[in-house]
């Protein structure tokens, strides 16, 4: 007889928050790929997407594929309030990825206390309750805490 496997819990993770800006990088999300956007003018990555380069002021923009690999720069756990739709505080960190430019995450598959600045860190998706999902990252394979 095989054993039944064990039901999995329903996502608890809100959904993301989209706006015109970032729909490149949400529907990249869906597909399991990261994206980034790029002045087309300086050649500069943005971050977070908006309407013009901060930089040259230009509102030629391209996508593009970015690595998901990046380090951790710095985290929290955060105490108070209770993070709304999340079972237990998750540890945010804030991830410098390779190309540069720098995101607002969460760090799973490690034990918060391993979590330190420098950690290399890779890019996984998480499911949110709406049936959306969200760029999450884990430790890279061989990374030590």
């Amino acid at each position: 007889m095989t054993p039944t496997p064990e039901p999995q819990a329903a996502p608890t993770r809100p959904d993301p928050v989209f706006t015109p800006d970032a729909a490149f990088f949400w529907e990249g999300v869906a597909r399991g790929e990261l994206l980034g956007q790029r002045c087309s003018e300086c050649h500069k990555l943005v971050h977070p997407p908006r309407p013009m380069c901060p930089a040259c002021h230009s509102v030629k923009r391209e996508t593009v594929k970015l690595s998901g690999r990046g380090k951790v720069y710095s985290c929290v756990i955060p105490r108070h309030p209770a993070p709304l739709g999340f079972a237990e505080a998750p540890l945010v960190a804030l991830i410098e990825l390779e190309e540069g430019i720098r995101l607002v995450s969460n760090v799973i598959d490690i034990p918060p206390a391993s979590v330190r600045a420098g950690l290399e860190v890779e890019v996984t998706f998480a499911p949110t309750r709406g049936g959306k999902a969200v760029p999450v990252f884990r430790p890279r394979q061989g990374a030590r805490p």
